[in-house]
């Protein structure tokens, strides 16, 4: 059974039941089934049927809001713009994706040369809770363009989005057995990655998970794309212009109370700005306000569940403890519910648990630099490599920085990192490998084949 808990109440919303064995068995066969048919199906269908997906989805955002709202604990305005979000990315796929799929012609001595984009099969997506929705549709939807089959495992917190989605696809008119929600704990995966008609996996989820599906996928020789951990480093040069750089990185740090792969985790500040630039996101985090979800003054919703609460708690207290300083919160409140203050440690140093973990909730973390190139150092001292931000005045020399200094997936000047469908996203090192989105995205999950005609 997997039970759906209001993270702002504790109070159980619905019990699921879980797929069995035979489920399983049942569901990828038709996914299969389904596959034989939809890969003959042509590239001007497939997009109408996903500008289909995106208009249920804007029809329906204030719905699928409050599900999200009350399954996971986002501020029901994120949660419109993360539906608002995922019908982007349907009309972007369906209005470019018969352009990145087309046949690319090679100049050889040969009559004919080309390589064809295929599609491979039944894409197996493991998905996180944070972005319940936005992450299993960037998967999703170039998935399918692409002419594959969509089968989710989505978090045990999240099986009410799972089955929603699910749904969405159905509704829009897709085959059945196009996309699939299966209900199943994470002890159970390898029924799925080492089916044998199962292609390919993709995960997002934490760097321990990653490393879990890989070996998984590995053995039954899978083709993954993993997107895992990061401690993004927001760089701030003593040049930088301070109160764009303060309120960027709160925006980012508090984006989702936190729980972002992508999220301002490191707040480098290089030079004598330090004291203004503390005080500026004091200012900021003592206004926020940290209640429920689907109230509109909320501002920040509480963590996803009580058990992450503590953890994230855990990392703040052993940090004090060996001598980092808490500007604000750091403690965790009375009352129902998985809340935890948005909280500021500065004084960070090698060692300290907010220096080499990765802190998945509205911590900020700020590390003293005494220059730049102590900045960049310490922004690549780190095993991840998902993203990572530079603040300067000078434009020509943060792209300088971003493109050859900063060890990152993608690097941003002057703003917060974001995923943007037109652009491929994705780490290095213990964040993961592969890419979504963009024509690197739905050229990941496809056969890459060479045709030559003598």
């Amino acid at each position: 059974m997997q039970t759906s808990v209001n993270p702002a109440t504790g109070e159980k919303i619905r019990d699921y039941p879980l797929h069995s064995a035979a489920d399983v068995q049942a569901a990828i066969a038709r996914a299969h089934e389904c596959f034989l048919h939809w890969k003959t199906v042509s590239t001007d269908e497939r997009a109408r049927l996903l500008l289909r997906v995106a208009e249920i989805l804007l029809t329906r955002k204030d719905g699928y809001a409050r599900l999200i709202a009350r399954e996971m604990g986002k501020p029901l305005k994120e949660a419109i713009a993360e539906v608002e979000k995922c019908a982007g990315c349907a009309r972007y796929f369906a209005e470019n994706g018969a352009l990145f799929l087309a046949d690319s012609a090679i100049a050889t001595e040969y009559r004919k040369s080309y390589v064809a984009f295929l599609p491979l099969g039944i894409i197996f997506g493991i998905m996180p809770w944070n972005f319940p929705f936005w992450q299993v549709f960037r998967f999703a939807l170039p998935s399918l363009m692409a002419g594959n089959i969509g089968l989710l495992k989505h978090s045990s917190n999240t099986p009410g989005c799972a089955l929603a989605i699910e749904s969405i696809f159905r509704e829009a008119g897709l085959p059945e057995g196009a996309f699939q929600a299966l209900l199943l704990p994470s002890d159970r995966i390898e029924e799925a990655i080492g089916h044998p008609r199962v292609a390919a996996i993709t995960l997002t989820g934490s760097t321990p998970a990653g490393r879990s599906v890989a070996a998984l996928a590995g053995k039954h020789l899978k083709k993954t794309v993993l997107e895992l951990g990061g401690s993004d480093a927001y760089l701030i040069l003593p040049d930088a212009d301070v109160s764009l750089a303060v309120k960027t990185c709160a925006a980012s740090r508090l984006l989702n109370c936190g729980q972002s792969c992508i999220s301002a985790k490191r707040l480098i500040v290089a030079g004598n700005i330090r004291e203004r630039f503390e005080q500026e996101l004091l200012d900021i985090f003592r206004k926020q306000r940290t209640g429920d979800p689907l109230d509109a003054e909320t501002t920040v919703g509480p963590m996803a569940r009580a058990d992450l609460r503590n953890a994230l708690h855990e990392q703040v207290d052993r940090s004090i403890a060996a001598g980092a300083r808490c500007l604000t919160g750091g403690v965790i409140p009375a009352g129902k519910g998985a809340f935890y203050p948005p909280t500021i440690l500065t004084d960070v140093k090698k060692g300290m648990s907010a220096y080499e973990e990765e802190l998945f909730g509205p911590v900020a973390v700020i590390i003293p630099a005494k220059d730049e190139e102590d900045a960049i150092a310490i922004a690549n001292d780190t095993p991840f490599g998902l993203g990572g931000a530079i603040f300067t005045a000078d434009f020509a020399h943060g792209e300088a920085i971003a493109r050859g200094r900063v060890e990152s997936g993608s690097c941003f000047v002057n703003m917060m990192v974001r995923s943007d469908v037109r652009l491929p996203f994705g780490g290095i090192r213990d964040s993961g490998y592969g890419r979504e989105l963009s024509a690197f995205g739905i050229r990941e999950f496809v056969n890459v084949k060479s045709i030559v005609v003598a």
